[in-house]
């Protein structure tokens, strides 16, 4: 059984910086690609960031430039860096990875959530 458990969520002044992580693990064959989503009351999941295999990154538009993405290949982490926050980054971010289990089938998983409030 694979579990993501995110951690590094709070509560931070407007142009603070807080630091997210997510662990992966269980039995898997590799992680194909780790990310971050968010969603605020009201609003729809939106992608944060996202990382491959390969190491290319991708951000949200809302985030460019603030925020950054980066894994820890060995410990099965993935880090969100969140720098120059805003009270819009205020919600629930959500990590998410596509895993190959023991098959190889790739299968998307969720952690179940951390709370990032961001005061003005």
């Amino acid at each position: 059984q694979v579990q993501l458990v995110e951690s590094g969520g709070g509560l931070v002044q407007a142009g603070g910086s807080l630091r997210l992580s997510c662990v992966a693990s269980g039995r898997f064959f590799s992680i194909n690609a780790m990310g971050w989503y968010r969603q605020a009351p009201g609003k729809q999941r939106e992608l944060v960031a996202a990382i491959g295999r390969g190491a290319v990154a991708a951000y949200g538009d809302s985030v460019k430039g603030r925020f950054t993405i980066s894994t820890d290949n060995a410990k099965n982490t993935v880090y969100l860096q969140m720098n120059s926050l805003k009270p819009e980054d205020t919600a629930v971010y959500y990590c998410h990875a596509e895993i190959s289990d023991v098959t190889r089938r790739p299968v998307d998983y969720w952690g179940k959530g951390t709370l990032v409030t961001v005061s003005s």
